[in-house]
Parts: structure tokens; sequence; C-alpha cells
């Protein structure tokens, strides 16, 4: 069986060392403005210099680049090394990346989470690229004895055009290493770019296709044992007896082991455990309220009206403004829990030794599994070694360490290596959720159909602050409150993709439209007069960049073609999410009765493109994701277990079910901003502002699909 490759940075530097030497620029990841140096080959090799990270040209001019951050399918493994390669004028071709494991002393915010790690590296990547390019050029001047200024640069090569003569980069990679690095050095123009904005394929993606051994499911070790947990099977109980004599007598059963309040069954293949696991007879008792989705409703209701809130934002007098408002708007949105649902369920291997522990697996917080580990092992952070798979999706659902100190927990106890893999039962049952939350929205119109106050209350379950108070429409209304009140729920909840905002930017798009119709105005028109007043006139401080959100409501009206096309039922929203600013226009229409979505338009504002390609399936992932979970997705609970157990109870979009996702950017120019999560929020609302025009039906609740008034979509 083939076992993924451990390359940790030492190993890294061996290797490139081993192939002969060549330039080795260690770069700092942690700090923008610090600069690659230059390192011999046999200093690498030694391990003597302490670097954050490496760039390596070898003399068989391969070019390879470290990726820190977890590779969860957003291209980060794409996208970095792209962006040293357009400074390095490298030629593609040759260009190699290998996943980095955990070190935080070499890397800063080693995270998948927040849609951050290219805005947090661009500049850093850049600075490596260029200074390498940099230091090519001089060797091939000094061994041409040409001025360096006479020297240019494309695919992989350093050309003197005047003597006609060529080198390329593995030729010059030992001259270069033996050079000084400049302290400052000029990056490319935007306009210069041969690379950056192309479409360029995922560069794992020969070996997914293959079934090469990427994902921590494939993680294999000879020796090594499997376990599964039962853990209990709702939320507000605690274990109290186990009879596992029967489990144990079961071929290839190990032990059975508890702690926390979990049972593992542990074993030499996943068959025979989860086959023992059946075996358990286990006892639970009440610790806490068991939660059913009808005590939901009612604690929302409670908390909605008398519940003590917490404000989040206040300008100006709210009382006044309602009392003396011409007309009052007053609306209430409400989603449900939701399960992230990755492709690949949680799995973890853990070995705690005598002085140490090794994990590997997919987390998106390493950093965070390691502090976990070494508080169960009692060892310090760095005897826990973290090597990072790629993994098969994470939402979320993989910046918790749940999955990652069972598996330590579990090592621990039967002193062996040992690797948990939850099924997709474990997944949905015993995971953490989406937050399910309700919101109250109000607003004032004054007798000019002018927005003169806005109220907003957000209760969430488990869900912290379930407002973003500085988002739009804050900063445009002279009389805003917005609060929120948080009930405490023995059901976990966590991270789903785009946090908050993932339903809050439906809800508040939906009540924006529902104003907009109240106050007799366009939909686009209403939002882009309030920005206006935002810019001349800002109530509080404004914390969205205004120019940045009418440049994508301007492009996705064009694009759209918005309010001109005959029997197409167009709805708009807009979002700011993670940096970045998304604009939706959804289409439908009606085909013997029955609505049916046939586009939605999104214009997107991220900053520079790197990969055209990995970009454009960001959006459309994330508006299919918007839309299929806006429409179809929903946990609910009896006396606090989950009514879904798996795909067959727990609805997912469908392929026929997914219209033409239409996708234009911005071309600004600025550094790029989040991608992974912004394209998500607005599409609930621009789907059901649509529909809406389509049936005159207002949804206000998640899942569509349960909604009386929905007729369904062909």
């Amino acid at each position: 069986m083939q076992t993924l490759e451990n390359t940790s940075r030492r190993s890294f530097m061996k290797l490139a060392a081993a192939a002969g030497g060549g330039l080795f620029l260690g770069f700092n990841w942690t700090n923008s403005s610090a600069l690659p140096v230059v390192v011999e080959a046999g200093q690498v090799a030694a391990g003597s210099v302490n670097f954050n990270s490496y760039l390596s040209i070898g003399i068989d001019n391969i070019i390879t680049i470290i990726s820190p951050n977890p590779e969860i399918g957003q291209g980060i493994k794409t996208a970095f090394p792209m962006v040293v390669a357009e400074e390095l004028d490298a030629d593609w071709k040759l260009v190699k990346t290998v996943q980095g494991n955990l070190d935080s002393g070499a890397f800063e915010r080693q995270v998948t989470g927040g849609s951050g790690a290219v805005p947090h590296s661009w500049e850093r990547l850049r600075k490596a690229g260029a200074i390498a390019r940099h230091l090519l050029v001089e060797a091939a001047a000094n061994r041409w004895k040409v001025p360096a200024l006479e020297c240019t640069t494309d695919n992989g090569k350093v050309f003197h055009k005047a003597s006609g003569k060529s080198l390329t980069y593995g030729e010059l990679a030992e001259d270069a290493s033996k050079l000084t690095a400049p302290k400052e050095v000029k990056l490319k123009d935007e306009k210069d770019f041969k690379l950056i904005g192309k479409s360029v394929r995922n560069v794992d993606n020969h070996n997914i296709a293959t079934g090469k051994p990427l994902f921590g499911l494939d993680f294999y070790r000879e020796g090594m044992l499997f376990a599964v947990i039962q853990r209990p099977k709702a939320f507000g109980f605690k274990l109290k007896s186990v009879d596992s004599k029967a489990a144990k007598a079961m071929p290839g059963i190990v032990d059975v082991v508890t702690f926390e309040n979990s049972v593992a069954v542990v074993g030499k293949s996943t068959w025979q455990v989860q086959k023992a696991r059946e075996a358990l007879k286990i006892e639970y008792e009440k610790q806490a309220d068991l939660e059913s989705s009808e005590d939901h409703n009612r604690i929302f209701a409670q908390l909605m009206q008398n519940g003590e809130g917490t404000v989040r934002r206040k300008n100006g007098d709210v009382e006044s403004a309602f009392k003396n408002a011409a007309k009052v708007i007053t609306s209430e949105y409400q989603c449900p829990f939701l399960a992230h649902s990755p492709l690949e369920p949680m799995n973890f291997f853990a070995h705690v030794k005598e002085d140490g522990v090794e994990l590997v697996g997919p987390t998106q917080t390493p950093d965070r599994a390691r502090a976990e580990a070494a508080k169960i092992a009692g060892v310090p952070p760095e005897k826990v070694s973290v090597e990072i798979t790629r993994q098969g999706g994470g939402f979320g659902r993989r910046l918790s360490a749940d999955f990652v100190t069972e598996a330590v927990h579990v090592s621990k106890l039967v002193k062996a290596p040992v690797k948990v893999i939850w099924t997709r039962e474990d997944d949905m049952t015993g995971g953490t959720y989406r937050p399910a939350v309700r919101y109250k929205f109000e607003a004032a119109l004054d007798k000019t159909g002018q927005m003169i106050g806005y109220k907003l209350r957000g209760v969430g379950m488990n869900a912290g602050n379930s407002t973003r108070e500085d988002n739009f429409p804050s900063g445009s209304v002279d009389n805003l409150l917005i609060d929120s009140v948080d009930h405490k729920s023995p059901i976990t909840t966590g991270p789903w993709r785009a946090p908050i905002t993932n339903f809050l930017a439906y809800a508040e798009q939906s009540f924006l439209d529902e104003v907009a119709e109240a106050a007799g105005k366009d939909p686009i028109q209403f939002r882009l007069e309030l920005l206006e007043k935002a810019k001349k006139k800002p109530v509080g401080e404004v914390k969205y960049d205004i120019e940045r959100m009418i440049a994508v409501i301007k492009l996705a009206a064009e694009k759209s073609n918005w309010g001109k096309k005959k029997g197409v039922h167009q709805g708009f929203s807009v979002y700011f999410s993670h940096r970045s600013y998304v604009a939706q226009v959804g289409e439908v229409v009606m085909e013997k009765g029955k609505p049916v979505l046939k586009n939605i338009i999104a214009a997107v504002d991220c900053g520079i493109v790197i990969n055209k390609s990995g970009s454009l399936q960001q959006v459309r992932g994330g508006v299919v994701d918007g839309m299929g979970h806006a429409m179809y997705g929903n946990m609910t609970f009896k006396e606090g277990a989950p009514d879904q157990r798996n795909f067959d109870g727990f609805r997912l979009i469908r392929m026929n079910e997914i219209p033409e996702v239409d996708v234009h950017f911005v071309e600004n120019g600025i550094s790029p901003t989040g991608l992974g999560e912004p394209a998500l929020p607005p599409t609930g609302g621009a789907v059901a502002n649509a529909l809406y025009k389509a049936t005159k039906q207002r949804l206000r609740n998640q899942p569509f699909i349960q909604e009386p008034s929905f007729k369904g979509i062909s």
C-alpha cells in the first residue's frame, strides 16, 4: 500500500542539496518587508541556517517552493507558486510545490480559514521571486561581463539581446548562490504579468485524478491501528457505563478504551472496529436539558421579544425616528443548524511516544492540533510534530481539533500509533454545526421614502455575535440600532463557510428589498442612494469600502442588463465579507406555472486575480454552496439527537438544479483580498429576491423548500 510522503523542511533541504546544489533562497513569511537571503547548498543541507521558508532553483532548472498553508481545495498550493514564478519569470512547467508541515517558528498564520492566506503572503511571495530573479540576472551579467541592465529574463532564462547569449536559471544557480541579495528590489507592474491572471491547472490535479495518496484518509503506516469512536447519541448526555465484553471478543479487536465522554474501539481494520462498535452496550445519563427543534422556535420567540441584548452599534435617536416615521417595515428571518458535510469525513493519525507526539492528517489549524495534543500527552508543544495532508473539504469544520484530540487520547491509552476514522453518520451526528439564528429587522421611512431608521436584533444558538454591525447599511442610516442575544445550547456549533454572513447576508439583502419596495424604489437604486449618503455624509465610522461596493453593484447591473429583460424576473444582492465585495443577480423565469432559476450573474472585487481558473471555481462553488444550502439544507433535532444522519436525510443540491453562473471580476489592480468565502453570502438573497419577483411570495426562512409559499424550482 502506498503511503504519504513525509516532506519536512529538513527533508526538503537535504533532498535539494543532494540534487547538486544550486540557489537556495530562505525568505521570511512572517514579515512582508523581510528580504530573502542567499544560502549555500551546503549550509542548507546542514540545517545551520534558520530560515522561515525556502525557494530553491536546482541545476536541473527545477524551481521548488514550500507552501505552508493547508490545502483544502481553495487552490493555495497553486496560487502561492504562481506568485513566485511570476516575479521570477520562471518556466511554469518546471515549478514544483511541496506542502509544508507545521513550523510556527518559520511560518506565520499557518491556517486555512477566513480567506486570508493570499492577502497575508502576497508581498512576501513576490519579493522572494523578484530577488531570485535579480540574483540570476546579476550572475549572468558577471559571466558575460555586461551591465545587468542589458539583461532580460523570460521563461526560466536570462538573455543578453545584443550578443544573442542566453543561460537557463539552472546554469546560473551556483553563481547566483554566491551573490549578496539586494536590500530593495523592484516588483513587476501589473500590466507586465505573464502568469498571474491566467488559467492554470491545480498542481495536484494529476495526483488526485490518478488516485495518489494525498488525503488524510489515504495515510497508512505499517503497524498502525484503526479506531472508531462512540460518542453520545444526543447532545446533553454523558457516559455512565460501558459493557465491551462482546466487542473485545470479536476478530481483529485490540482494545476498547474510554476517555472523557467517549468510547473507542481499536483494532486492525476499519471494518472490524465498525462492526465491533455495534456490539457495545452503553448507558448514558442526562447532564443538560435536551433540546428539540420545537424548543428552538420557542427560545427564539422568547429571546427575540424579551432577551437582554448586547448592543453592537447605535447611531442617532432610534426611538424618535421610529416614532415619527411615515411607514415602518418589520420582518423576521430564520435559518436552521447545518452540517459542514465535507466529502472527506474527519480522520487523524496520532502516535504518542515517551518523548513526544507525531500527528498526521487533514487540519485547517495545525497549531491548534499541536497545542491540544501537547496538553493531553503532557509534553511541550515543540515535542509535537504535525504533518499536513491535503484535505477533502473543510468549510470550517476542520478548524476544530476534536478529531485530533480523539486520536491522541486513544494512542496514549493503547500505547500504539492509531488512526481515528469517522463514518459519515459520525460526521453528521457528532459534528460541529452552523449555528441556528433568527433575525428581526425594522426600518423606518419618512414621507419621501428615505430610510431614516434601522434596527436589527440577532438571536443565535451558540453563535456569539450573530450580527456584523459595521457592515452595510451601517454608516448610511442616521438612526440605527443593532444588538444580539446568544442562547447557550448543548448542541455544538462552530464556523461554517463565511461564518454568520452565510445567512445574515441573505436576511439583510432580502429585507432591504422589502424596504425598497415599500419606498417605491428600484432595489439597486435604493442601495446606491444609501451608499452615496454614506460617502457624502457618513453616520459614524464606515468600515467597508464604499467605492468598491458601488463598483460591483454597477458591474452586476451592467452584465445582467438589469431591469431590461422581458419575461425574466431578477433579484439583486450585494455583500462585503473577508475583505472582498460580491454583487449577484439571480434570474428566474416561469415555466408551466413554476419558477425556474436560470442564471446567477456575479460581479466580484477580490483585487488582482491570481489564477483565473481557480478563482472562477471558487466563485461558482461559493454560489452553488450558498444556493444549495439556502434552498435545501436543514438539521433538526429531537431531544438533543439529530434527525438527519446521512445524505438520505440531509438534502444537498443536485447537478440538475444548478443554474448557469456567469462570473465577472473587477479589474482595479489592488492587492488580492479574500475569495474562498465571499461569493457565498450574497447568493441566498439574490435567489430569494428573484423568486419573489416571479411569485410575489417572500421567503423568510431557510431552507426555502420547506416554506409554505415555495412552489418548487424545476
